[in-house]
Formats: structure tokens, sequence, C-alpha cells
């Protein structure tokens, strides 16, 4: 396999510093609402709150939402509220993530349930997920309130299906993109429909905005996916070996059972049956022989050409150009 051209992370944060430059005031206003509704007069309370701002990563969706805003007219004063919503609930979700997962690091950072335990840690990602809706409850209308109700309660079935489908070694694509669509991609849409609608968005613009969201929700799960695989943990600053650990199948591995010879399948599935992070090892040249990465980094480019496509209806501005590298960046990227 041909190694796709990645992005370290100084590279990458510098990067996105340059691309977030049309919204920056807004996207810091939004850490400041995120900051403030989040705090709490216990200590052990904040204590936690504060380390999961160390963690959180790349704001992608706040950034996703608030360039989307500034792509249909202009920013108003709910999307830095809704920026941090949407960022309250991310942040919530990889919380829990990290329990189901039973993941030690997170960012170079202990996890919170590594820290202090699966109780502590399921407590937290409620008290984000309950933050959240009361301050999408704060806006004038409910619209918000509905579409982040809906987008969550997706998100929840798709990581519900994932761990119903565990083990399962015949899981095809169209189950793994069932489960994709909703634990990663329903978020990134909504973050982008909410931003396109309270900028005065028609719903055609609107929708047109959450496909964009939607796709690039899929391409950056499949990067994830061939990254818990192949990837560095010094470069993505996470576990990694846990699709594995926890029996999950993932496009390339779908590919590696459905396409490589029989012996490499019947390597494959013994490897898979030994729910071994170590394993990603002896993986990777079977993944490599099929074609599998390579598959799976062509289906992901597929779907950052569907994100773009989306946008061809918007006016060009430094925002709509900004969503468009946003998609490019999603499967080229090393954390």
């Amino acid at each position: 396999m041909t190694r796709r051209p990645v992005l370290e992370m100084d590279a990458t944060r510098r990067a996105l510093a340059d691309l977030f430059a049309p919204i920056r005031d807004e996207l810091a206003e939004a850490e400041r609402i995120f900051r403030r509704e989040l705090e709490s007069r216990f200590p052990f309370v904040q204590q936690l709150v504060d380390h999961c701002g160390d963690y959180r990563g790349k704001r992608l969706r706040p950034a996703l939402l608030l360039l989307s805003g500034r792509a249909c007219g202009a920013v108003t004063g709910a999307h830095p509220v809704l920026a941090a919503v949407v960022e309250m609930i991310h942040t919530a979700t990889l919380v829990h993530d990290d329990i189901l997962d039973e993941s030690m690091v997170r960012r170079h950072a202990a996890t919170v349930n590594a820290e202090w335990g699966n109780e502590t840690a399921v407590l937290l990602g409620d008290y984000m997920f309950t933050h959240a809706f009361h301050l999408a409850a704060s806006l004038e209308t409910t619209q918000a309130c509905r579409w982040i109700g809906r987008a969550t309660n997706r998100v929840c079935e798709g990581e519900m299906q994932q761990v119903h489908h565990r083990g399962n070694l015949d899981l095809g694509e169209d189950g793994y993109f069932a489960i994709i669509d909703g634990k990663t991609a329903e978020l990134t849409a909504v973050s982008c429909r909410l931003g396109a609608h309270y900028a005065g968005a028609d719903a055609d613009t609107s929708e047109a905005l959450d496909r964009y969201g939607r796709n690039l929700g899929i391409a950056f799960q499949i990067a994830d996916d061939v990254l818990d695989l192949w990837g560095d943990e010094r470069a993505t600053g996470k576990s990694l070996g846990t699709d594995l650990e926890k029996q999950k199948l993932t496009l390339p591995l779908i590919h590696l059972l459905a396409h490589a010879k029989p012996a490499a399948t019947a390597a494959a599935r013994r490897l898979l049956e030994r729910a071994r992070p170590e394993c990603r090892r002896e993986l990777v040249p079977l993944l490599e022989e099929a074609g599998s990465l390579d598959y799976a980094w062509q289906r992901a480019r597929g779907h950052v050409r569907e994100a773009i496509a989306a946008l061809d209806g918007l006016p060009d501005s430094e925002a709509v150009a900004a969503l468009r590298v946003l998609a490019e960046l999603s499967a080229r990227r090393s954390s």
C-alpha cells in the first residue's frame, strides 16, 4: 500500500488555525460559553470538566457550525451558543466512548475512566449532556432543541448498534455505514444544519449543509477506523487497537474478510477472534495484501467528494473555501 499524505499534529493545528480565521472571534466566544456553562461550585466536578477541556481536540463540530453560518450569510448571537452546545454533546460522547472502549489515553492525557473510574465518567458525560440541552433551551425558538435531541438519539442508536454487532464477523458494509452514519456523521450533519438555519438559510440550503456535514463525518470516521489499525499512537495521542479489542468490525476489516484469499481470510478471522490490540501488527500485512486499506481510503475520498459537491450552490467565500479544505483534511490526517 502507498501511504497517504498525512499532517503531523503541529502542522494540523496550524492548518486549522488558518482555516478557522473567518470565525476566530466566534469560536473563542463559544469556548468561553462552554467553560462558563460547565462551571461547578464543587471543586471535584470542576476538576473533571477542566480535564476534559484539555483533551477535546480540534473543536471540529463548533467550527463546522460557525463556518456553515458564515457561508450562509452571517453569524448571529445564537451561533456561539449552539457551537458550545454541540461541543458539550461531542465531549460527553467521548467520555462515554472511552468507557465502552476501556480506553486509557486520549489526546496524550489519561481518560476520565482511567483516572477516576467508570462511575465518575458516566456521571460526567450525563452532566455535559444535560447542560447542553439546558443551554440549547435558552434560545428563543425550540428548533435547536428538537434537532439536537433527534441527533443525539441517533448517535446513541449508532453506538448501541455497534455494541450489538461486536464479534459479528459477518457484518457487511451496509451495517457498518448505518452504524457510523448514526454515531459520528449525525452530529457533524446537525452542526452544519444548525449553522445554516440560524443564519437564515432556506430549507434547501440547510439540507445541502446537512449533506456536507454527513459526508464529512463518514469520511472522518473511515479515516479514524483506518488509523486504529494502522496509525501511530504518538501521532494520534490516543489508545489504538481498541476496535480489535472490542471486536468491532470496521470497513478495512470487512473488506479484508470479503476479498482476501482463503488462507488470509482464515488468518484474519483467527486474529480477530483473539481480540487483542497488538494483533493489528499482524493484520496490517494482510490488509495491505488484500488492498483493504487502499479501499477504505478510496471510500473516504468518495465521501469527501460528495461533501464538497454539496457546497456547489453556495456563493464563493472564505468560509466556503474553509469548508472545502476541512472536507479534504477529514481523510488526510494522522490524528
